[in-house]
């Protein structure tokens, strides 16, 4: 133990020692027990000092006995005993020297004391220390000493009540102490947070079981001080049985003020406040709220009116609870709030109307609680706007006091003096003395006849409450005049401030964590004053509370301010409400809430006009009444019911006297406007002045956040100048003018001495836009443009227009031209407009401040040098190229003077002024005439010569552009040529010099504006590739000139160009020539030429040349435009293929010149359709090896109609520059394409049916020519290629059908002899011929060699088979009428038949050869595919035969000789091959219907119905039986060995043949016909040679086709009968006349043929020969001996051998007798 408590233990020991020896004496003769009991204290005392050295914890052990003595002597109730126990008492109580169980002993003895009325005093103080000094004293105890408290408190003794309430408070917060001493010591500890608020709820009088013990007493004692509030009977502090109310709700308010820990800390507190305290204090309130003041009468209504204590206490509860508990009573505070904002209304009481507005004002004050305010409720969708009805209320209560001023008097006490010192006085009376000259006048505020003072209640920032401090009061105190205005005006503020500073303190915060964070410092001064690039990074929650805050306010306050602004008489009040409408003016504007931003700029703009000057000038509509309800608060329109501008009003305030605001200060004219001008003359007052300065100052330091608000404060600014004669000088400064005092200008000597100032600060003004933001700046410009735009409207009107505008332009510009890229060009376009004005005075100013900031400009030292900012210098100069557009001769002189002067004082440096020098010399338009354009070009032509190499890189662009305009011009065709070849000149130069000007266009590139032309979505192009972008483009527009000569020659240029020099090129940039150079060229060139006129009018271009017919129309000059554009454009995809492949756009600009291709080969100009094709069949030459220099040689020179460039350039392309090898992979894998050749498929396919398609009438004035069509199937072999691997049968369908239509074309008669062979023997393949055959080869050849395709060979059959009918059968096209050409007829035979005869006008061409090398194809193509299964399913053996039925048929009379003997031949040759497969018995299911068609067929071709013509010579008669004979032998080794296996009904046809064959007769039925070419002896022959070695005679046995076989032979013999019948009558009827040697020769044929006959039946098996037979024979031996009367040897030597056969049928041999019975 420490020394100090070891001698204060001592020293308690001796003063208790002492006190129990007074109380022995004191007691020993009335109270023996009593001083028994202090001697057996004093005797304890010294025993535990005399055992412990502790003194203090062993004295608390034995606490009880030793305080035994003061109870007994307490309890005697002896006065004198009764002070000394107390006294001991109260020394243990203070050394903590009580157990627990002593205290409670000490309080019930209290508690005797207390009833009994012993000591009241000594009691309370004993209690206090007893509760005080330690925390012995708990639970029931502390109650009841508690309670001891509360029952002194209501003593009669006024000392007693006095004292025991402030013991009471004190004992109060002594619990609640202890709460926090508690929660102290425990704060490591665990806590229970076991809380039900079920419990509480329902079992109320048991403290929660979660609570320590210090923390029970407090929440028993808060709860029982609610219930005696309540009127209800405590459950703790028992004995207590009552308590006033107002006492009651000032201990509520002490705790609650003093211990807000212990409500946030402890839910179960937090549960009293909410389900005690907050449903108390409404309940108490209802009273208030339900009371209505009568504004008609004296006094408030009959019933329960507001009692001014307890609502004053009430309020100061509510107070509390909002700014200490606000966090957990976010609904209750609602409900408090609104009941505030409710005691604000008209019908309650002025002095609770005060009460309310301290309250509000102690809140407005504290920033966390608005923002909480704002958060919780109005930012909530379903939640009351609080802070919007707080500030809403605060205006109503305002515009309530000028519209009822009535209220405030009658809520004075009765008694109060209301007379002329009251409300109504007049400002110039204080006291009943009138205020003399020199005495200041009270601040104040008037308003229609309504005057109130302006007290000075509080400072800025800070409430003082003084009715809420009335705690003495029994009764309502009279409200100062002025006071609830004053209060309200300066919560008003308070409100103002409160939202600036939340919202300017969180926005510095984040500039500052956005600066930290690297971002760039924005210009600007202030936070408010920036743009709102801050905003951007700010969370949008935070963002949204900023913007609700002022949302919720901006109305109220406006409405408020704008009122107060206007009844305000004092310059320090009026000051205030400038700054805080301008506060609230910049919020909104960095808010971005322009609206609300706006309604404040017009408030101060329309306060500083005179009242009606300023609803015509500001556009303000006049409002029909007072008061208007706007965003659910009362506004009044503060300038209603002003005074006129005399100041002569019956209602306003200019007539107030003592108002020394709204004195006429100045008199001036008004300023013309667009709705008119004012009449008469225009008065200003102080307070105008000082608004005005309000403008400026908002303007000059919020200046970043006014935006479109510009233009109103410049409007209001430039009326003011106006009024007060101010006039722009040199420089954009205003000037006080000469004239400004006239007759109806007055400025008194103040204002006089002011204007310099004002000037100064209108200087300042436009000065301080060097420190606005770019967004800001712009904003400015933007306004000024407008304003002088109005302006220029007013001088069109004929009316002085105000000059401000472009004056204050020029000076916002020469003090921004540190930034002058931000304001140079909107500021020079609109000057720009300002100088085509036909105002003289307005033009001239326009072009002074237009050359005087280009001036300016070139002569400020910008960092780096002007010389050295490509990008600067052209800005600033090319205002200067755009005065040459203005026509006004002024301007023109003017733009030439300044362009002098700049030459003489910046030529030196002017490395980036030959933009300029090149925009004034291209500036030069047709209609300045033939001569300048002459002169511009001769300038041209020398820049072009001799300043290329020393231009910048980047001026070479604007070369181009020049060179392009010079070219396009339409007055002097050789110029335009000239600029042509320029350009080429140019392309050279761009070549030749390509590393120096690369390397300058990188070095310029950020520099350069406009260089690339590429899209937003492509790669960006390098700068050297857009020079090139941009001569090709230039060229390109040449291209579609009106005049054909600069077309033509543009278009070699171009392509000659790309061809030379597209190497330099880079790998994207093709991309961009494709797409914004070829592609748009075709589709102009495509658009134009079919517009183009038919007629012959003027297609000279204006120029006297003479043209040849070819092209003597527009149309057909653009013809020849399109074919040249179009092959060019092929050529470079061919020529350049390894850049466009890999471009990834490519298959769709593939596409898309495919589709061009179409469109041009589907046209009706032959020319252009045939070069389509050409076109069509240079870019299927694609290939995935990279192109050789020999490539690009060949590509370049490919149409010989353009100027290829030359040898040496065509070496320097392609030695050093070659473009860079692409991986063969990988150009492979975008050839390998398929939908790439698919569309090629397409557009061939569409070319070829669109393009052959037969016309429906039976004339036409053109078809397809036949180069066109020779073309369009030659392009198909390169393209299969590509396709075969997905080519289907459908495809060869479209094929075929193109090929049919194709070669089916008949040409013009008029052609017909130079492309007919004047014979058949001379008729070979046409091109076009050669090229279907082609076709069908190609595809044939991949069908081999591809299983997938093997389905398609019948197709290729048929498609053959088709083009072998054209033989004998010439196919038609459509419905036209053709001529065939005549067999014979001789060229000019033809020539003459076809010019003189009305014949059909269109030839079919000679199929002959076609069809001939069809056949053949289609022989070999059987050869190979004879066993292929499709072959023979789709019975192409029996297709082959059919078709071949017709050539074989007409024989003789074919067109062409060789047809027949060619289907003979291949007849021959497919047998031999089909045969053997036909007889096949797994194949022959297929071939059953084939067998007739075959016999069919030889029987066309061995028995003809067109026999061979006389003038056939007898070798070629030979050779042509032979053909028959080798048919014979065909069915003797091929047919009849295999009869067994063919049907009987062709094996039965066939025998028919060989009869009919084997007896030859002739042909002529006249026996004078000496001719006998006719007879085909071997034939007949070969024919009976097969029937006899197929007969059953050289048979063994009878065969199964011995039936067959025995008709046959009786059909021989008969016929053999009717010959030699025949022979013997023409014998008798010749006479001596012989025969002809035919007969003779069928004759001896038939003799020969029964002598072979009878030799084999002699020879024959017995069984083999039927009598029948014999009996035949037999019978034709009378006609033999009739011809031996015939005297031919050959006939009679014939004859003889086969009557020498009948011997042995004379004299028959037995067998022979056997055979002929």
């Amino acid at each position: 133990m420490a020394t100090a408590d070891v001698v204060s233990a001592k020293k308690l020991v001796e003063n208790l020692q002492t006190d129990l020896r007074a109380l022995s004496n004191e007691a020993k003769k009335k109270y023996p027990p009593v001083k028994e009991a202090a001697e057996a204290g004093i005797l304890r005392i010294r025993t535990v000092v005399a055992k412990n050295k502790d003194i203090i914890p062993a004295l608390i052990a034995c606490s009880g006995e030793i305080m035994q003595p003061f109870l007994l002597g307490c309890d005697t109730k002896n006065l004198r005993i009764v002070q000394i126990c107390l006294a001991s008492i109260q020394r243990l109580i203070a050394k903590q020297a009580l157990s627990q169980e002593a205290g409670s002993n000490v309080v019930n003895m209290l508690w005797n004391l207390m009833d009994c009325g012993i000591e009241d005093l000594k009691v309370l103080q004993t209690t206090l220390v007893l509760v005080t000094t330690s925390t012995v004293v708990r639970g029931n105890a502390l109650a009841r000493a508690i309670v001891i408290c509360f029952r002194l408190h209501f003593s009669k003794d006024n000392t007693v009540s006095n004292t025991a309430s402030a013991i009471v408070q004190q004992v109060v917060c002594t619990v609640f102490e202890r709460v926090l001493a508690e929660d102290a010591a425990n704060a490591a500890g665990a806590e229970d947070h076991s809380f039900h608020q079920n419990s509480l709820k329902t079992n109320s009088r048991l403290p929660p079981k979660s609570l320590r013990p210090c923390a029970t007493d407090a929440y028993l004692l808060f709860q029982d001080l609610c219930q005696l509030v309540n009127a209800e009977h405590p459950t703790w502090l028992l004995g207590l049985t009552e308590m006033s109310r107002t006492f009651g709700l000032e201990l509520l308010e002490s705790i609650l003020n003093s211990f807000p820990q212990v409500f946030l800390r402890h839910k179960e507190f937090s549960f009293l406040l909410k389900e005690r305290v907050c449903p108390l204090v409404i309940k108490l309130f209802s009273p208030s709220l339900k009371h209505k003041q009568n504004l008609m009468s004296t006094g408030p209504l009959v019933g329960d009116k507001p009692y001014f204590p307890l609502n004053m206490r009430l309020l100061r509860v509510v107070s509390v609870l909002i700014n200490k508990y606000y966090s957990i009573l976010v609904t209750e505070s609602e409900i408090f709030l609104s009941l505030l904002v409710k005691f604000l209304e008209g019908d309650k009481p002025m002095w609770q109307r005060i009460l309310a507005l301290e309250v509000l004002h102690k809140l407005c004050v504290q920033l966390k609680l608005l923002r909480c305010f704002c958060l919780s409720y109005d930012m909530k969708t379903h939640s009351t706007k609080i802070f919007a009805n707080i500030v809403n209320a605060l205006g109503s209560f305002i515009q309530s006091l000028f519209v009822h001023p009535v209220v405030e008097r009658q809520s004075a006490l009765p008694g109060v003096n209301s007379g002329k010192d009251g409300l109504n006085s007049s400002p110039g009376v204080v006291g009943g003395m009138s205020l003399g000259g020199g005495v200041t006048p009270q601040p104040a505020f008037a308003y229609k006849g309504v005057w109130i003072p302006l007290i000075n209640v509080a400072a800025t920032g800070s409430a003082r409450p003084v009715f809420l401090e009335m705690l003495d009061k029994l009764e309502a105190p009279t409200v100062p005049d002025g006071y609830g205005l004053s209060i309200a005006f300066t919560c008003l503020l308070d409100v103002v401030r409160s939202v600036s500073t939340i919202v300017t303190s969180e926005l510095e915060v984040e500039q500052r964590r956005k600066d930290q964070s690297g971002s760039k410092k924005m210009n600007g001064g202030t936070v408010l004053d920036r743009n709102d690039a801050v905003l951007e990074d700010v969370d949008p929650s935070l963002k949204s509370l900023w913007e609700e805050l002022v949302n919720a306010s901006w109305c109220g306050v406006l409405a408020a301010l704008s009122l107060l602004l206007e009844a305000c008489t004092d310059e320090t009040g009026t000051e205030s409400i400038l700054k805080s409408l301008e506060v609230y003016a910049s919020l909104c504007g960095k808010l971005g809430m322009t609206v609300a931003r706006d309604a404040f700029i017009t408030c101060l703009c329309k306060a500083s006009l005179p009242p009606h000057y300023a609803l015509t000038v500001l556009n303000i509509a006049t409002p029909q009444n007072a008061n208007i309800l706007h965003k659910g608060h009362k506004r009044s329109i503060s300038r209603d019911g002003l005074s006129n501008q005399q100041g002569q009003g019956s209602d306003g305030n200019a007539n107030e006297p003592g108002d020394g605001r709204n004195q006429v200060v100045a008199v001036g004219t008004a300023l013309p406007t667009v709705q008119g001008t004012q009449q008469g003359p225009v008065m200003l007052t102080a307070k105008n002045i000082q608004c005005m300065r309000a403008i400026l100052s908002v303007a000059h330091c919020h200046g970043g956040i006014l935006g479109t608000a510009w233009h109103m404060v410049l409007t209001t600014l430039q009326h003011l100048a106006w009024i007060l004669g101010l006039k722009p000088s040199a420089g954009g400064s205003l000037k006080v003018s000469g004239a400004a005092e006239t007759a109806n200008s007055v400025i008194t000597t103040a204002v006089m001495g002011e204007l310099p100032i004002l000037s100064a600060m209108l200087s300042r003004l436009f000065e301080s836009s060097q420190y606005l933001d770019e967004v800001a700046l712009h904003h400015l410009i933007d306004a000024l443009c407008k304003l002088s735009t109005e302006s220029m409207e007013i001088a069109y009107a004929n009316k002085e227009p105000s000059l401000f505008a472009v004056a204050k332009l020029l000076e916002t510009g020469l003090v921004n031209l540190s930034r002058v890229e931000v304001l140079w060009r909107p500021v020079t376009a609109h000057l720009l407009e300002v100088c085509q004005h036909n105002h003289g005075r307005t033009r001239d100013w326009g072009a002074e401040a237009i050359t005087s900031l280009v001036k300016a400009s070139l002569a400020y030292k910008f960092e780096p040098p002007l010389h050295e900012n490509l990008k600067l210098q052209t800005m600033l100069l090319s205002p200067l190229q755009e005065l040459s557009a203005i026509q006004h001769p002024d301007i023109r002189q003017r733009q030439l003077e300044c362009v002098l002067q700049v030459l003489h004082n910046n030529g030196e440096t002017l490395a980036h002024g030959w933009p300029l020098v090149l925009g004034v010399i291209g500036a030069v338009s047709d209609d300045q005439g033939d001569s300048l354009i002459r002169t511009a070009f001769k300038c041209f032509q020398l820049v072009t010569t001799d300043f290329l190499p020393i231009m910048p890189r980047y001026g070479l662009q604007i070369c181009i552009s020049v060179a392009a305009k010079f070219g396009l011009q339409k007055e002097e065709l050789n110029i335009s040529l000239t600029s042509v070849g320029l350009l080429w000149n140019i392309s050279d130069y761009l070549y030749q010099n390509r590393v120096s000007i690369s390397e300058g266009l990188v070095k310029e590139a950020n520099l350069v504006e406009g260089t690339n032309d590429s899209s937003p979505n492509e790669a960006p192009v390098p700068p050297f590739d857009a020079l090139w972008l941009t001569l090709y483009s230039k060229q390109a527009d040449l291209c579609v000139d009106s005049r054909p000569a600069v077309r033509k020659s543009a278009g070699q240029t171009l392509f000659s160009t790309i061809s030379a020099h597209g190497s330099l090129l880079q790998q994207t940039t093709w991309s961009t020539v494709l797409w914004h150079v070829l592609f748009p060229l075709l589709d102009k060139v495509k658009k134009l030429s079919g517009a183009a006129k038919q007629d012959k009018s003027d297609v000279s271009g204006g120029a006297n040349i003479l043209i040849h017919h070819s092209r003597d129309t527009a149309e057909k000059q653009w013809a020849e435009t399109k074919v040249l554009t179009l092959a060019g454009v092929a050529r470079v995809f061919n020529t350049w293929r390894q850049q466009l492949i890999l471009l990834g756009d490519f298959p769709r600009a593939w596409a898309l010149l495919l589709e061009h291709i179409e469109s041009s080969a589907l046209s009706t100009s032959n020319e252009v359709s045939l070069n389509a094709l050409k076109s069509f069949q240079e870019i299927l030459q694609l290939q995935a090896s990279s192109p050789s220099p020999k490539v690009l040689e060949k590509a370049a020179s490919l149409d010989t109609s353009m100027s290829a460039p030359k040898a040496e350039q065509i070496k320097r392309t392609t030695s050093g520059d070659n473009p860079k090898i692409m991986p063969q992979k990988q150009i492979e894998s975008v050839m390998d394409d398929f939908t790439l050749w698919s569309t090629a498929w397409r557009v061939w396919h569409s070319i070829g049916i669109n393009g052959t398609k037969p016309p429906t009438s039976k004339t036409a004035k053109t078809l397809p020519s036949q180069p066109f069509l020779t073309t369009l199937l030659q392009i198909f072999p390169t393209l299969f290629q590509h396709i075969k691997s997905k080519f289907v049968a459908s495809d060869f369908q479209k094929l075929s059908r193109v090929l049919q239509c194709a070669v089916s074309v008949p040409i013009h008669a008029d052609a017909s002899p130079f492309l007919l062979p004047s014979s058949m023997q001379e008729a070979e393949l046409t091109g076009l011929q050669e090229a279907a055959l082609n076709a069908i080869t190609c595809v044939s050849k991949a069908i081999g060699t591809s299983e997938t395709m093997q389905s398609m060979h019948p197709a290729v059959f048929d498609q053959l088979l088709t083009f072998v009918t054209y033989a004998c059968q010439a196919p038609s096209f459509g419905q036209i009428e053709t001529r065939v050409m005549s067999k014979t007829a001789s060229k000019q035979e033809k020539w003459e038949s076809f010019r003189g005869s009305q014949q059909a006008e269109w030839v079919s061409m000679n199929y002959v050869p076609f069809a001939e090398k069809s056949l053949s194809m289609t022989t070999a193509l059987y050869k190979k595919t004879a066993t292929r299964q499709a072959v023979m399913e789709q019975q192409v053996l029996q297709n082959i035969l059919r078709v071949l039925q017709m050539p074989l048929g007409l024989k003789y009379a074919c067109p062409s000789a060789t047809t027949w003997k060619l289907a003979v031949t291949s007849l021959l040759e497919i047998l031999h091959i089909g045969l053997p497969v036909a007889r096949n018995p797994t194949y022959n299911k297929h071939f059953k219907s084939m067998w007739l068609d075959l016999a069919a067929a030889l029987e066309c071709f061995l028995f003809s119905e067109h026999p061979a013509p006389l003038t056939l010579s007898v070798e070629e008669q030979q050779q042509d039986e032979a053909m028959d004979v080798k048919v014979v032998l065909l069915i003797q080794n091929e047919i009849l060995p295999y009869s067994t296996a063919l049907p009987p009904q062709f094996t039965a046809k066939i025998m028919g043949l060989l009869n009919r064959g084997s007896i030859h007769s002739a042909n002529s039925s006249s026996f004078l016909d000496t001719n006998n070419s006719q007879l085909r002896e071997e034939f007949a022959k070969t024919c009976f040679e097969t029937l006899l070695r197929f007969s059953f005679i050289t048979q063994s046995l009878v065969s199964e086709e011995g039936a067959i076989t025995k008709m046959a032979m009786s059909a021989l013999l008969q016929r053999c009968r009717e010959v030699l019948s025949k022979y013997v009558e023409d014998e008798r009827l010749s006479g001596k006349c012989p025969l002809p040697r035919s007969r003779m020769a069928e004759i001896s044929f038939v003799l020969k043929a029964l002598t072979t006959l009878m030799e084999s039946l002699k020879k024959a098996h017995s069984g083999n020969v039927d009598v029948n037979t014999w009996e035949q024979v037999i019978d034709l031996y009378p006609t033999l001996v009739d011809c031996t009367t015939c005297t031919s040897t050959t006939v009679c030597s014939a004859l003889r051998d086969v009557l020498s056969q009948y011997h042995d049928l004379l004299l028959p041999p037995s067998g022979a007798m056997q055979n002929g019975r």
